[in-house]
C-alpha cells in the first residue's frame, strides 16, 4: 500500500502527570521541519534516521526544557511517515507547553488513535493488529498480554488472509469448471469440490470460535461477585485475593454498604472482583440499596464466589443464596474453618472448598477451580495458539459460519453451484471486514475513536 499524504499531527504519548519522562510525538510530512523550528542542537534535517539527539526546546530564545529528541524517517516507522518523539522531563506543565509549541509551529492536534489509524491506512498494520495495540495497553495479566502480542504479530491476520485466499481459489476453480465444461461429470466434480472446501472452512472457523470463550475472558476478565450474608468474610476474602486492604473489615453486620470493584490476577486470568453488601432483609435505607445492587451483581456475574460461615449453622438467608445462585457458575466457599464448625455440611453440595481467610488456608484451590470451570483444566494460553478475544471479530466469524452453513444447506437441496457461490463470496467479504480489507469507512473511524490520545 502506498503511503497517503496527511498533514502533520502531534500529541502527548505518555500519561499526563509527574514522571521520569514525558513524550511528545509528531507524525507527518513536516514532522522533522516543525521539530527543527523549536529544537536547538543539531540540524534535524541532516541527522540520520532512527537516532536520538541531545538539545533544548526553545521559544523566542527562551529554553523550555532540556530534551532527547528521536528522529525516524519514513517508511520505517509505525505510521510509515516521518516521526519525531521529544523526550522531555515528565511534568504536566512542561510536556503540555512543548505540545502547544509544536501546534503553534504548524502541527495539528491528533485525534484519539490517529497515529494507529495512519499506520492502518498506510498498510503498516491491519485492523486486527491495530485493535491488538489497544488490547496490549489494556491487558491486566501476562496471559492477556500474550494474546494481544500474538495478535499484534499478525497471527489472526495471517489465518484470515490465508482462509480468504483459499476461498478465492475455490471460487476460481468452480468458475473454471462452469465456464469450461469439458467433461460430462463436471457438475458432480464442482459440487464435490464446493462441499469439501466448505466443510474445511467451516471446521477452521468453528475451531476459532471455540477459543472465543477463553480469549474473551483473558481480554475482558471474569465479572466475579463475592456474595453471602453479612459477616461471613466476604471483604476479608477480597482483601486476601488483592493482597491489600481495600474493603473495611469489622465484626459489625452491614459494614459493606456499596459494591467494591477491583481487578486481581488469578494465574493469568483477570477477575473483576465485586465485594457486595451482605444480602439480607434490612430496614436501613442505605443498606437496602446496597443489598439490591448485590442482587443485580449476582445476576450479571460470570462467576459467583458464594461464602458461608463454617462456625455457624445455615440460616434461611444462606439457603436462599444457595437457591438463587444455583444456575450460576459458582464456587461455594466454607470460610472460618479455623473455628469450631457448626454448619450442616450434609445440606451443602459436595464440591465446596473449605477455607480460612484468616489463616490463608486453601485459597489456592479457588484458582484451581476457576481453571476447571472456564478452561477445562487446560493452560489458559497455549503456545502459538490463535485466540479470538474481540467481540467484533467473534460476531463476524459467527456470520461467516452462517454463510458457510447456507452453502452446505444449498448443496443438500441440490441448488445450482453458481447460486451457492453468492454465499461463499459473502463469507470472503465478511472475513475481509475483520482485517479491514472490506471494512466500511464508518467502522474504521468508530474503531480508532476508542483509542487514547497519542496512540
Amino acid at each position: 500500500m502506498i503511503t497517503k499524504e496527511f498533514d502533520t499531527i502531534a500529541a502527548i504519548a505518555t500519561p499526563l502527570g509527574e514522571g521520569a519522562i514525558g513524550i511528545v510525538r509528531l507524525s507527518g510530512t513536516d514532522a522533522i521541519a516543525i521539530a527543527n523550528q523549536i529544537f536547538k542542537g543539531k540540524n534535524l534535517e541532516n541527522v540520520a534516521s532512527h537516532t536520538i539527539n541531545y538539545g533544548h526546546i526553545i521559544e523566542n530564545d527562551q529554553v523550555i526544557d532540556e530534551v532527547m529528541l528521536s528522529v525516524m524517517r519514513s517508511p520505517k516507522t509505525f505510521t510509515r511517515e516521518d516521526v519525531v518523539e521529544i523526550n522531555t522531563h515528565g511534568g504536566l506543565a512542561v510536556t503540555n507547553e512543548i505540545l502547544q509549541l509544536a501546534l503553534r509551529s504548524g502541527a495539528r492536534m491528533a485525534e484519539p488513535g490517529e497515529f494507529t489509524k495512519r499506520a492502518f491506512l498506510n498498510g503498516r498494520v491491519d485492523l486486527t493488529q491495530a485493535e491488538a495495540v489497544m488490547d496490549l495497553i489494556r491487558a491486566k495479566t501476562d496471559k492477556a498480554m500474550a494474546v494481544a502480542v500474538s495478535q499484534l504479530d499478525g497471527s489472526l491476520k495471517h489465518l484470515i488472509d490465508n482462509t480468504r485466499q483459499e476461498i478465492l481459489n475455490t471460487l476460481a476453480q468452480v468458475e473454471v469448471n462452469i465456464d469450461y465444461p469439458e467433461y460430462d461429470d463436471v457438475e458432480e466434480m464442482t459440487t464435490a469440490l464446493m462441499a469439501e472446501k466448505t466443510s474445511e472452512f467451516k471446521d477452521l472457523l468453528e475451531g476459532l470460535l471455540r477459543t472465543a470463550k477463553r480469549g474473551k475472558i483473558l481480554r475482558e476478565g471474569l465479572a466475579t461477585a463475592i456474595i453471602g450474608r453479612p459477616n461471613v468474610g466476604k471483604s476479608s476474602l477480597l482483601n486476601n485475593l488483592l493482597r491489600e486492604e481495600k474493603a473495611i473489615v469489622t465484626d459489625i453486620e452491614g459494614t459493606t454498604r456499596d459494591i467494591i470493584e477491583e481487578y486481581v490476577n488469578i494465574k493469568g486470568v483477570p477477575l473483576k472482583l465485586v465485594d457486595t453488601a451482605g444480602i439480607r432483609e434490612t430496614d436501613d435505607v442505605v443498606e437496602k440499596i446496597g443489598v439490591e445492587r448485590s442482587k443485580k451483581a449476582l445476576e450479571e456475574a460470570d462467576l459467583v464466589l458464594l461464602v458461608f460461615n463454617a462456625s455457624e449453622k445455615l440460616t434461611e438467608q444462606d439457603k436462599q443464596l444457595l437457591a438463587i445462585s444455583q444456575e450460576s457458575n459458582r464456587i461455594i466457599l466454607l470460610n472460618k474453618t479455623d473455628l469450631e464448625q457448626q454448619i450442616e455440611r450434609d445440606l451443602l453440595p459436595d464440591d465446596l472448598i473449605p477455607i480460612s481467610v484468616l489463616e490463608n488456608q486453601n485459597i489456592d484451590q479457588i484458582e484451581d477451580r476457576i481453571n476447571q470451570l472456564f478452561f477445562d483444566n487446560a493452560a489458559a494460553v497455549e503456545k502459538d495458539a490463535t485466540y479470538l478475544s474481540n467481540a467484533r471479530h467473534i460476531s463476524l466469524i459467527e456470520q461467516a459460519v452462517q454463510s458457510l452453513s447456507a452453502v452446505t444447506d444449498g448443496l443438500e437441496l441440490g441448488m445450482p453451484v453458481d447460486l451457492l457461490q453468492v454465499d461463499m463470496t459473502r463469507t470472503w467479504e465478511i472475513l475481509g471486514e475483520i482485517t479491514g480489507d472490506a471494512a466500511p469507512d464508518e467502522l474504521i473511524t468508530q474503531l480508532f475513536s476508542q483509542f487514547c490520545l497519542g496512540k
